[in-house]
């Protein structure tokens, strides 16, 4: 399994994420709370949105985040208003390489995830089989997660440089439904462990799903607010008031801000444009 942050609202430096918070995303790529197994050492991703391009920009490595001196050199200075930060434990014997690294983007849009696809080596042929051409050329890696993009983006039908906006949401209940389905007939036995992340820059959509017991289920957590800082090495959110908003969503509380929620499981947060917040039980 990995971990992943996601941070949607008024621009921030990246440090603000990767290194800052007591329990930043480097602390937990070598100390995580929440998983029986505390590395996360198998690489790292960031992706984030700059001013006037809409694509994301990302760097990513297969080494450990917490010995990656250009990480720190680059959280400390880039700055956005929309990251997605992952650290990777390689999962099904999956290779340590940049590509298997994620947060992965397609045009504008990025995805990454936390978990497991029960079974993929049964169902990656058929899976690969109901791709589109242009998806399945997409793949340059060998993850279960970067072969679910790939039906992510058949379910989007998104051109690049277009944003996705409130095709996300369908899109990605569709892709888990195909990955059920697929589950169903090749792998019945095994479990899909889905926590995830899919951007266009303006409006996000996560989900923390599982077709095992729901105890069972990857943590993920949200804090909303008006905004997000970090100062004197103390990172919270402030509380919401008219005029501003932020959100994080997160396999781990950064720190002890009184805020961060349990995402039920089974369900989908979703993020507009505007940065309303809103959560529902998944429809799959």
């Amino acid at each position: 399994m990995c971990r992943f942050t996601f941070y949607r609202g008024p621009p921030i430096a990246l440090s603000s994420l990767i290194t800052e918070p007591t329990n930043s995303l480097i602390h937990q790529s070598f100390h995580s709370h929440e998983r029986e197994e505390p590395l996360n050492g198998d690489g790292f991703g960031v992706a984030w949105y700059a001013d006037g391009r809409p694509e994301p920009a990302l760097f990513r490595s297969i080494t450990p985040a917490w010995s990656n001196r250009n990480l720190r050199e680059l959280a400390a200075v880039v700055r956005s208003s929309c990251i997605l930060a992952h650290v990777r434990a390689a999962t099904q014997q999956t290779d340590v390489m940049e590509t298997n690294c994620h947060p992965f983007k397609r045009g504008v849009i990025a995805f990454m995830h936390n978990g497991d696809i029960g079974g993929f080596r049964k169902l990656r042929r058929p899976l690969i089989d109901s791709l589109s051409d242009a998806a399945y050329q997409g793949i340059a890696g060998s993850t279960d997660s970067e072969h679910f993009f790939a039906v992510l983006q058949d379910e989007l039908g998104v051109g690049r440089g277009r944003a996705a906006g409130d095709k996300m949401e369908p899109a990605l209940e569709g892709a888990i439904g195909r990955i059920l389905e697929l589950r169903a007939r090749h792998a019945p036995e095994e479990h899909c462990y889905l926590n995830m992340v899919v951007t266009d820059g303006h409006s996000a959509v996560a989900c923390r799903f599982t077709t095992d017991d729901p105890d069972n289920a990857d943590s993920l957590y949200v804090n909303h607010g008006r905004r997000y800082v970090c100062e004197d090495n103390v990172c919270r959110m402030v509380d919401p008031e008219e005029g501003g908003a932020a959100v994080l969503i997160s396999s781990e509380s950064l720190s002890e801000d009184p805020g961060w929620t349990p995402v039920p499981v089974n369900s989908l947060v979703v993020i507009g444009p505007t940065l309303s917040l809103t959560s529902r039980a998944m429809r799959v």
